[in-house]
Protein backbone atom coordinates (compact mmCIF):
# COMPACT_ATOMS: atom_id res chain seq x y z
CA UNK A 1 0.00 0.00 0.00
CA UNK A 2 1.45 3.60 -1.06
CA UNK A 3 0.70 6.92 -0.93
CA UNK A 4 2.08 10.33 -2.73
CA UNK A 5 1.91 13.51 -1.19
CA UNK A 6 1.75 16.22 -4.02
CA UNK A 7 3.31 19.92 -1.97
CA UNK A 8 5.60 22.36 -1.92
CA UNK A 9 6.85 25.18 0.30
CA UNK A 10 4.44 26.90 2.22
CA UNK A 11 2.48 24.00 2.85
CA UNK A 12 0.11 24.15 6.03
CA UNK A 13 2.18 21.81 8.13
CA UNK A 14 -0.08 19.91 10.34
CA UNK A 15 -1.88 18.95 6.96
CA UNK A 16 1.16 17.15 5.44
CA UNK A 17 2.92 15.58 8.80
CA UNK A 18 -0.26 14.55 10.47
CA UNK A 19 -1.62 12.49 7.52
CA UNK A 20 1.81 11.79 6.54
CA UNK A 21 2.49 9.96 10.46
CA UNK A 22 -0.84 8.48 10.66
CA UNK A 23 -0.51 6.69 7.68
CA UNK A 24 2.56 5.78 7.97
CA UNK A 25 1.90 4.14 11.70
CA UNK A 26 -0.96 2.19 9.36
CA UNK A 27 1.72 0.55 7.66
CA UNK A 28 1.01 2.90 4.22
CA UNK A 29 5.18 3.53 2.33
CA UNK A 30 4.26 7.17 2.00
CA UNK A 31 6.82 9.02 -1.37
CA UNK A 32 6.19 13.42 -0.62
CA UNK A 33 6.36 14.46 -4.59
CA UNK A 34 7.24 18.26 -5.00
CA UNK A 35 8.38 20.85 -8.20
CA UNK A 36 12.38 19.83 -6.67
CA UNK A 37 13.42 17.18 -4.66
CA UNK A 38 14.97 18.11 -1.59
CA UNK A 39 13.57 19.56 1.74
CA UNK A 40 10.12 21.26 1.77
CA UNK A 41 8.78 23.89 4.34
CA UNK A 42 5.21 24.46 5.90
CA UNK A 43 4.49 28.03 6.39
CA UNK A 44 4.98 27.12 10.42
CA UNK A 45 8.37 25.81 10.17
CA UNK A 46 7.80 22.16 9.43
CA UNK A 47 10.04 20.60 7.12
CA UNK A 48 9.78 17.18 4.90
CA UNK A 49 11.74 15.54 2.00
CA UNK A 50 10.30 15.36 -1.40
CA UNK A 51 12.44 12.49 -2.11
CA UNK A 52 11.20 13.20 -5.49
CA UNK A 53 10.10 15.16 -8.75
CA UNK A 54 6.54 15.46 -10.06
CA UNK A 55 8.07 14.38 -13.26
CA UNK A 56 9.27 11.31 -11.79
CA UNK A 57 5.76 10.41 -10.10
CA UNK A 58 4.26 7.26 -11.61
CA UNK A 59 0.85 7.39 -10.26
CA UNK A 60 -0.19 3.56 -11.11
CA UNK A 61 2.40 2.76 -7.75
CA UNK A 62 0.17 4.46 -5.84
CA UNK A 63 -3.35 3.95 -4.26
CA UNK A 64 -3.89 7.07 -2.74
CA UNK A 65 -3.30 10.68 -3.63
CA UNK A 66 -2.74 13.32 -0.80
CA UNK A 67 -3.25 16.89 -1.27
CA UNK A 68 -2.34 19.40 1.71
CA UNK A 69 -3.44 22.85 1.87
CA UNK A 70 -2.00 25.80 2.98
CA UNK A 71 -0.54 28.10 -0.45
CA UNK A 72 1.30 25.11 -1.59
CA UNK A 73 -1.80 24.08 -3.83
CA UNK A 74 -1.81 27.80 -5.32
CA UNK A 75 2.11 26.68 -6.86
CA UNK A 76 1.57 23.26 -7.75
CA UNK A 77 -1.51 24.06 -9.77
CA UNK A 78 0.25 25.91 -12.11
CA UNK A 79 2.31 22.81 -12.82
CA UNK A 80 0.76 20.93 -15.89
CA UNK A 81 2.78 17.22 -14.33
CA UNK A 82 0.30 17.83 -10.72
CA UNK A 83 -2.90 18.29 -12.73
CA UNK A 84 -1.98 15.38 -14.65
CA UNK A 85 -1.37 13.15 -11.63
CA UNK A 86 -4.52 14.31 -10.24
CA UNK A 87 -6.45 13.16 -13.39
CA UNK A 88 -4.85 9.56 -13.55
CA UNK A 89 -6.44 8.84 -10.09
CA UNK A 90 -9.69 9.83 -11.22
CA UNK A 91 -9.74 8.18 -13.86
CA UNK A 92 -8.63 5.14 -12.53
CA UNK A 93 -10.98 5.47 -9.19
CA UNK A 94 -8.21 5.98 -7.08
CA UNK A 95 -8.55 7.21 -3.45
CA UNK A 96 -7.68 11.54 -3.46
CA UNK A 97 -7.80 13.15 -0.82
CA UNK A 98 -7.59 16.92 -0.27
CA UNK A 99 -7.80 19.39 2.60
CA UNK A 100 -8.08 23.01 3.07
CA UNK A 101 -6.83 25.00 -0.20
CA UNK A 102 -5.50 21.32 -1.74
CA UNK A 103 -9.37 21.03 -4.16
CA UNK A 104 -7.46 24.12 -5.40
CA UNK A 105 -6.03 21.25 -7.34
CA UNK A 106 -8.67 19.45 -8.18
CA UNK A 107 -10.29 22.72 -9.36
CA UNK A 108 -7.40 23.49 -12.22
CA UNK A 109 -7.32 19.86 -13.63
CA UNK A 110 -11.70 20.05 -14.08
CA UNK A 111 -12.32 17.26 -11.73
CA UNK A 112 -14.83 18.41 -9.45
CA UNK A 113 -17.53 18.69 -11.71
CA UNK A 114 -20.57 17.32 -9.63
CA UNK A 115 -18.47 16.26 -7.38
CA UNK A 116 -19.77 16.82 -3.16
CA UNK A 117 -16.60 18.40 -1.89
CA UNK A 118 -15.49 20.80 0.70
CA UNK A 119 -12.64 23.06 0.93
CA UNK A 120 -10.98 26.43 3.41
CA UNK A 121 -14.18 28.81 3.13
CA UNK A 122 -11.94 31.84 1.26
CA UNK A 123 -11.67 29.07 -1.73
CA UNK A 124 -15.37 27.61 -1.91
CA UNK A 125 -16.40 29.77 -4.31
CA UNK A 126 -13.63 28.36 -6.95
CA UNK A 127 -15.20 24.95 -6.04
CA UNK A 128 -18.86 25.94 -6.66
CA UNK A 129 -17.60 27.71 -10.23
CA UNK A 130 -15.74 24.45 -11.31
CA UNK A 131 -19.15 22.72 -10.75
CA UNK A 132 -18.95 20.97 -7.44
CA UNK A 133 -21.42 20.54 -4.79
CA UNK A 134 -19.71 22.96 -1.91
CA UNK A 135 -20.67 21.26 1.29
CA UNK A 136 -19.45 23.30 4.51
CA UNK A 137 -18.83 20.07 6.98
CA UNK A 138 -15.92 19.19 8.55
CA UNK A 139 -15.49 15.85 6.24
CA UNK A 140 -16.71 15.05 2.39
CA UNK A 141 -16.92 12.03 1.23
CA UNK A 142 -17.77 11.54 -2.05
CA UNK A 143 -17.27 7.80 -3.79
CA UNK A 144 -13.24 8.17 -3.82
CA UNK A 145 -12.74 11.64 -2.96
CA UNK A 146 -12.16 12.72 0.75
CA UNK A 147 -12.08 16.10 1.27
CA UNK A 148 -12.21 19.02 4.67
CA UNK A 149 -11.94 22.14 5.33
CA UNK A 150 -8.87 23.04 7.51
CA UNK A 151 -6.47 21.62 10.51
CA UNK A 152 -9.37 21.68 12.97
CA UNK A 153 -11.32 18.77 10.74
CA UNK A 154 -8.00 16.58 10.71
CA UNK A 155 -8.81 13.96 13.28
CA UNK A 156 -12.29 13.29 10.68
CA UNK A 157 -10.29 13.53 7.89
CA UNK A 158 -7.20 10.89 8.93
CA UNK A 159 -9.62 8.79 9.96
CA UNK A 160 -11.79 8.57 6.81
CA UNK A 161 -8.97 7.83 4.99
CA UNK A 162 -7.47 4.87 6.64
CA UNK A 163 -10.39 3.64 6.72
CA UNK A 164 -11.39 3.64 2.59
CA UNK A 165 -7.88 2.35 2.74
CA UNK A 166 -8.47 -0.76 4.73
CA UNK A 167 -10.43 -2.63 2.59
CA UNK A 168 -7.43 -2.61 0.25
CA UNK A 169 -5.11 -3.31 2.51
CA UNK A 170 -7.29 -6.15 4.45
Amino acid sequence: MKAIILSTDHFEDAELTEPLKQLEQAGVECDIASLQSGIIKGKKGAEVVAGMTLNEVNPDSYELLLLPGGAAPANLRQSQRALDIAKHFFADGKLVAAICHGPQILVSANLLEGRKATCYERISDELIEAGAVYLDQPLVIDDNLITSRHPGDLHEFNKAILTKLQPANA
